[in-house]
């Protein structure tokens, strides 16, 4: 990492069109180095997700990438967020109306959209936004946690108490959702603020992975594999795919290490890469 901060990363990722989809709409991106990981969703007609999904990624990778790099450390953090988070949002706004603009513009990407969630981390913090259901999991400590909230119809309605939470998973409006870049001129992100501790891991995935495999075995799978992202990575779009894999699947993991455990974490990878010889 930068000197933004004093932990150091560990990142993997996977991606999939899944098992009936004949493209993927999906784009992610990361830069370990600065600490920034993004994933987009992307939706409309024939390759126009793909559109969406892939300037969504690239703008908030390119601008923010900018915007980071002349933030001076010492920036002093306002009473509500950071100017890391202040940032982000400011991004994710811009990319927002670039999309919009090109979807008016251009007649075969006209009603694109896309989901966005990325994850920064600083300064002893992560900053955490989203727009769609997109999902962002940590793991602590062997428990899994939701950071996000879906903005969806179906979340709106089990908020409602208009239907239950076991009747969501199986409902057929569980993929329309209620806020995504590039629909609207203007945009409303989420954005929060987490403190980080060593050894957390961090999942942003689309929603072909939660549709289609519960938390609890995402849980037990990234526990079980903790010391090996990569693996974690694939499995994950494995038991997406296992279970039907009716959409793309994508995910992105990080795990946060400090300068005292790189080199504990360099020999448990070790040790499992001898463990899978044998």
């Amino acid at each position: 990492m930068t000197a933004r901060s004093h932990f150091h990363l560990e990142v993997a990722s996977a991606t999939d069109a899944g098992t009936i989809r004949s493209f993927n709409e999906d784009s992610i991106a990361a830069d370990r180095d600065l600490g920034l990981l993004v994933l987009a969703d992307g939706m409309g007609g024939y390759q126009a997700g793909d559109v969406a999904s892939s300037i969504a990624t690239g703008l908030v990778m390119d601008n923010l990438k900018r915007i980071l790099t002349e933030m001076a450390p010492s920036a002093i953090r306002s009473a509500k967020l950071s100017p890391e988070s202040i940032a982000i949002k400011s991004t994710i706004e811009k990319t927002n109306l670039a999309i919009y603009q090109t979807a008016q513009t251009d007649s075969k990407y006209t009603g694109m959209g896309t989901t966005i969630v990325l994850i920064l981390f600083h300064h002893g913090l992560a900053s955490i936004a989203h727009v769609g259901d997109s999902r962002l999991y940590r793991l602590r400590q062997g428990h899994l946690q939701l950071l996000t909230r879906d903005h969806s119809l179906l979340q709106e309605q089990v908020e409602m108490g208009l239907i239950s939470s076991e009747d969501a998973k199986v409902s057929h409006n569980r993929n329309l959702v209620s806020r995504a870049l590039g629909v609207e001129a203007e945009i409303r992100v989420d954005i929060s603020e987490h403190n980080v501790q060593p050894n957390d891991i961090y999942l942003l995935c689309s929603d072909g992975l939660n549709d289609m495999v519960d938390d609890v075995d995402i849980e037990l799978a990234m526990s079980e594999l903790r010391n090996n992202l990569p693996l974690a990575a694939n499995q994950l779009i494995q038991m997406a795919n296992d279970n039907g894999g009716h959409d793309n699947v994508s995910v992105l993991i990080a795990k946060v290490r400090n300068g005292d455990n790189v080199k504990q974490g360099l020999m448990d990878r070790l040790f499992d890469w001898l463990k899978s010889l044998g």
